[in-house]
């Protein structure tokens, strides 16, 4: 038996390495040859410190309190070097990735589809060359064929699979835009840089509401595929805006969660007023009491600069304070994302 174990670096970058039952961290890192910080090896000196983010794990007793304090450890503060994991875990790793003498994972895929569902919005469908491993809303960078250039693109697609969807906006004159909508075809070769990003699906049982912005759906699904597989029972909730009806994409997939998740609940939202849309204007109008749930709740934002931070100001101006809040901005034409 093995656990897999992300490795999440404060400069965005993720690795996933397998850990053995009863290996520690630390000595499963290095095997692997990801060097994690470290100077004794023996829980004296604290250096090995990191934060698990999610995950079951073993601790033990060999470690001083200088090197991990009570308060430390129920806050998730572990050592790598004495760390045994019981579970999948995510771990925060307080120092760049080349530090540890790792970086980005570098892999290549197949153009299988290029589907535009609306003006604004395409879906593109690859098969990796091997199964790619990411946590549920995290990115990968494509380099757009022809050039050195690259984009940011979160998954809409379940974790481990050779198939992955992206949901992209549509940017006159952007330079994946031109590609896709001029150039693209059926098995070109495309080169993939990643996974990123610290916008991902955390575990729990509380309320969640996820707050999606025009192509800011594409996490969110790849989420809510996630918390389907799991049989998840936790109630979730969507609020998706867009800016004219045309721009409600992927709609028979979130319907189509209603089944796979027994308490899920979607709402589109229109800032167009002459919407047909029953719910017109911004998601900020529909931050009611029952969602916000006094603050408990898990609120995942994705969606343009002025949507999070219309959002964020809504929820101090209303003197809520999430149990959880994670939010991923994104720009267009930006080579990585906010």
């Amino acid at each position: 038996m093995s656990f897999t174990i992300a490795l999440n670096f404060e400069d965005g970058i993720t690795r996933f390495i397998q850990c053995n039952a009863g290996e520690k961290v630390l000595d499963a890192a290095y095997r692997q040859k990801v060097n994690l910080p470290m100077d004794c090896s023996d829980g004296v000196c604290g250096t090995c410190k990191c934060h698990c983010a999610s995950g079951e794990y073993a601790l033990g007793d060999d470690f001083i309190e200088d090197a991990l304090s009570d308060d430390e450890a129920q806050a998730r503060q572990v050592l790598t070097c004495q760390m045994v994991p019981c579970s999948d875990c995510v771990i925060d790793v307080p120092v760049a990735a080349a530090q540890c003498k790792t970086g980005l994972t570098t892999l290549d895929a197949t153009v299988r589809a290029v589907d535009a569902l609306s003006a604004t919005a395409f879906e593109l469908v690859i098969d990796a060359d091997e199964p790619l491993a990411f946590l549920p809303g995290q990115y990968v960078n494509i380099q757009v064929p022809g050039t050195n250039q690259v984009r940011a693109y979160s998954f809409s697609s379940l974790p481990d699979n050779r198939e992955c969807r992206f949901l992209i906006r549509n940017v006159p004159g952007g330079l994946m835009s031109q590609w896709l909508t001029q150039r693209a075809r059926s098995g070109d070769r495309l080169t993939l840089s990643g996974p990123m990003g610290s916008f991902y699906l955390r575990g729990g049982e509380r309320p969640l509401l996820m707050l999606a912005g025009g192509t800011g759906l594409a996490p969110m699904l790849s989420m809510l595929e996630a918390l389907a597989a799991q049989g998840s029972q936790r109630p979730v909730t969507l609020l998706y805006g867009v800016t004219y009806d045309i721009d409600l994409v992927k709609t028979a997939r979130l319907e189509a969660f209603r089944e796979a998740l027994v308490n899920f609940h979607w709402l589109p939202v229109v800032a167009d007023a002459d919407s047909a849309c029953p719910q017109r204007g911004y998601v900020t109008a529909y931050l009611n009491d029952a969602l916000l749930n006094q603050g408990d709740v898990d609120i995942y934002l994705c969606g343009p600069p002025p949507m999070v931070n219309a959002v964020a100001a809504t929820l101090r101006e209303r003197g809520i304070d999430p149990a959880g809040f994670w939010y991923e901005k994104f720009i267009a034409s930006q080579s990585a994302a906010a």
